[in-house]
């Protein structure tokens, strides 16, 4: 590998940052690359090794041999090599063994578990990548998730299980992946049962295909908890010379069978890993220390959990991995490992995940600071007699020179019932004080010292001088209820206040006495809440409560002044009025929403020189001061029509008015409309206001809206005129937006119902205002309503 400089474009320029990141790229996959051809050539010479050690053959002859073998079984020369190494007979055969198989094939010495006849051209592929993987595969769970990660898209494989004979026949798992700890813990060990497929494949030498749940439930004991998880599963030994001692496990979530393509794969699957398997290397032999030995027995003799651990550390001395040097039985025990034999491995080889726990963390804190740690009380499930039961643990990391030494401490129930006491008590904030009466002692709880505020090195204050702690104001009741409990033995149930360095606290305290058996009160038991925060939140919802009551009153007595201001200046026809030839009846309903009048207005009025003025409008706002600006513009629109302004020319001093007003804010909505009679002549003009609805000969329609802008908007809006020719028998409505505005429906909508409703059936007859009225408007209007329906009468009603 060789470095790649990077030197600046320009002098004291920086180098390119994206130009540094793929030379380091290139430098880490030349670094696997490195690493991966070291590691197979590692597998190479093994396998060159065991065939001169088996053959007696040169090193040259063992290559060649090796290479004529993988050619003449389509095999890479790494396959062939693990399959070599998977092959090796218990021990080495004789000289004259050796000599004899010279000339031979060394498939002498085990049995070829890859099929001689040509594998189907993807197999083959994905069995020369597996040989790859396995380079980098370096423990029994290494393998396991490596045989998942390959056989999960291929043959849709969610979980590899690999199990090795025990010397009494039984199985021990030894690696696994796709299960979680607990099942991993639950089948750890299987006893020598009948009835257990992988038992049974180990005992035949030959797979077991278990596809069908239903008829594999009823003739064998299914690994695996629950069993359905996994309809199909396959259980294959792996091969050696001798009988078989490990078997791999394929599971699946779904249902079929393993064709025999399936079948040839997994075999030959097998016949990669007995290599990888006999590859690895043992765990380290302990020297015949007698310290060691010592250190051993000591741990033998602990009632606990416990294990001495020593860093491993990697070329930038960070700690990657510990060294078991001694551990208890019970240690295996709490590590889902019983009767595994713990000193000398890897503490990572038998429990991988244990780096994403927090007792890994505190082996490296306490490594490092030197500090003890003690974890959290944890739950843990034991499996005993076949029956899962939870204790409750604490991990306990100390540090002993360059080792660390970790325990496990089980809680008894006392201490989880004392524990359970504590949270109570912090929870509840609350805590419990007792009083002899005979000897004036006194306990409290922790937590009582905390809720007075008092230093524990002060000790506890005496039943009589608890009054003292009180304010003034609530001490006399403290110390009659007190003296009526002693000298009576009547409980009590009392709150009272104390001042401490955090302030005014409301506390309660509920007490009883003990009696003797002449029924004189010789101990009191206690029990005092902090009940601040519960009086707080009541003081202040009551505040609140006195606050929105005040404020309804307020808005009550707003509502009614408005709305006898708003009866005065807007006083409503008990019948039609006729103005200027036309008959004119008007509405105005208020809001029923809340306690604001609003500020909608009409007028109708007749101008004197026989013309009609129809004004509508809607001062934005509620309350006393929308009805007086309401007030002001109505007045004053009508005063100045009156005096021969222009409808366009109203409308800008209305507005300039409103600029100037004390309220600068104030926004109002209008339609001016004047009828010439003499021409039958409608002019209009408006700020920012719905248009008015005509209906004409049982056609509706709304009409042309000339520009206009919102009074109160802008100091110079643009005001326009239309006008129309009203005939017989047409139909004028104007009105303000609460008739036609009902969130959440759109305006839009609105003024389409308002067109049905005008054309509906019987919508033109006695009373049809109050029926229009009653189709458009809710239940609880939120607006204030105001219309003004003009009708031109008919030839025949003239």
């Amino acid at each position: 590998m060789t470095s790649e400089p990077v030197t600046p474009a320009e002098p004291g320029a920086a180098p390119d940052l994206v130009e540094l990141a793929r030379i380091v790229a290139r430098q880490r996959a030349e670094l696997d690359r490195l690493r991966d051809q070291a590691a197979m050539s590692a597998v190479v010479e093994r396998a060159k090794g065991a065939v001169m050690a088996l053959t007696g053959c040169s090193a040259d002859a063992a290559d060649e041999r090796l290479l004529q073998r993988a050619k003449a079984a389509r095999h890479t020369l790494l396959e062939e090599c693990w399959i070599t190494l998977g092959s090796l007979a218990p021990t080495a055969p004789g000289p004259g063994e050796a000599a004899e198989s010279a000339g031979t094939d060394t498939r002498g010495f085990g049995s070829d578990v890859l099929p001689e006849t040509a594998a189907p051209d993807d197999v083959a592929l994905a069995l020369a990548r597996l040989g790859q993987a396995l380079v980098r595969v370096m423990t029994p769970h290494d393998l396991a998730r490596c045989l998942l990660e390959y056989l999960a898209p291929d043959m849709a494989a969610d979980a590899v299980m690999i199990y090795a004979r025990r010397p009494d026949g039984g199985l021990e798992l030894i690696g696994h992946a796709g299960i979680d700890d607990r099942q991993a813990a639950q089948w750890s060990q299987v006893p020598p049962l009948s009835g257990i497929a992988a038992l049974d494949a180990l005992r035949t030498g030959e797979p077991r295909w278990l596809e069908d749940l239903a008829s594999d439930e009823r003739r064998d004991l299914l690994l695996g908890d629950p069993p359905e998880r996994w309809p199909s599963r396959a259980w294959l030994p792996v091969p050696a010379a001798g009988p078989a001692e490990v078997c791999i496990g394929v599971l699946r979530g779904r249902a079929g069978s393993f064709m025999p393509r399936d079948q040839a794969h997994l075999r030959g699957v097998t016949g990669l890993c007995a290599g990888r398997l006999r590859a690895f290397d043992a765990p380290p032999e302990r020297a015949d220390d007698a310290a060691a030995d010592a250190v051993q027995a000591l741990f033998d003799a602990l009632p606990i959990a416990a294990m001495l651990l020593t860093p491993l550390r990697d070329t930038s001395g960070q700690t990657e991995d510990f060294r078991v040097e001694a551990a208890t039985t019970q240690a295996g025990d709490l590590l889902g490992r019983p009767g595994e034999e713990l000193a000398g491995r890897r503490l990572l080889e038998f429990r991988p995940a244990l780096t994403e726990e927090p007792l890994w963390q505190g082996c490296l804190h306490t490594l490092t600071t030197g500090e003890p740690y003690e974890s959290e009380p944890f739950a843990h499930e034991e499996v005993v007699a076949g029956i899962a039961a939870l204790s409750t643990y604490s991990a306990r990391v100390a540090r002993l020179e360059d080792a660390l030494v970790v325990s496990w401490i089980r809680h008894g129930s006392s201490d989880r019932q004392e524990q359970r006491l504590a949270d109570l008590q912090r929870l509840g904030n609350l805590g419990w004080a007792n009083w002899n009466l005979a000897t004036q002692e006194a306990s409290w709880s922790t937590q009582v010292f905390a809720i007075f505020s008092r230093d524990p090195a002060h000790g506890p204050v005496r039943l009589a001088g608890l009054p003292e702690l009180a304010l003034p104001e609530d001490a006399p009741a403290l110390t009659r209820a007190v003296r009526t409990l002693v000298q009576e033995g009547r409980a009590f149930d009392l709150p009272f206040r104390v001042r401490t360095s955090g302030g005014i606290r409301h506390l309660r305290l509920v007490a009883e006495a003990v009696a003797d058996m002449h029924g004189t009160p010789v101990e009191v038991h206690g029990v005092v809440q902090d009940m601040t925060a519960r009086r707080r939140a009541e003081l202040a919802l009551v505040e609140s409560e006195q606050a929105i009551l005040t404020q309804h009153d307020v808005l009550r007595a707003e509502r009614t002044l408005a709305t006898r201001l708003q009866q005065a200046l807007l006083p409503l026809a008990n019948r039609p009025v006729h103005l200027a030839g036309l008959r004119v009846e008007v509405a105005y309903l208020p809001a029923q929403s809340g306690v604001h009048v609003g500020g909608d207005w009409f007028s109708a009025v007749e101008l004197p020189d026989g013309d009609a003025l129809l004004v509508v409008g809607d001062v934005a706002g509620h309350g006393v001061d929308a009805v007086a600006t309401m007030a002001q513009l109505r007045f004053t629109a009508k005063g100045m029509v009156i005096t021969g302004s222009s409808l366009t020319g109203a409308l800008a001093r209305l507005n300039t008015l409103l600029l100037h007003s004390r309220d600068s804010h104030a926004t109002a909505t209008m339609v001016l409309a004047r009828y010439e009679h003499r021409q039958h002549r409608l002019v209009l003009a408006q700020a920012g206001h719905p248009p008015p609805l005509l209906l004409r000969d049982g056609e509706v329609r709304y009409l042309e809206r000339p520009r206009g802008m919102l009074l109160g908007a802008t100091a110079t809006p643009v005001f326009e005129e239309a006008e129309c020719r009203l005939a017989p028998g047409d139909r004028l409505i104007l009105f303000t937006d609460g008739l036609v505005e009902h969130p959440p429906e759109s305006i839009d909508r609105g003024l389409e119902r308002l067109a049905d409703a005008v054309v509906a059936p019987h919508a033109d007859g006695p009373g049809s205002l109050g029926q229009l009225l009653a189709r458009m408007l809710p239940d609880v209007r939120r607006d204030d309503v105001c219309v003004v329906d003009v009708r031109v009468p008919s030839m025949r009603e003239a």
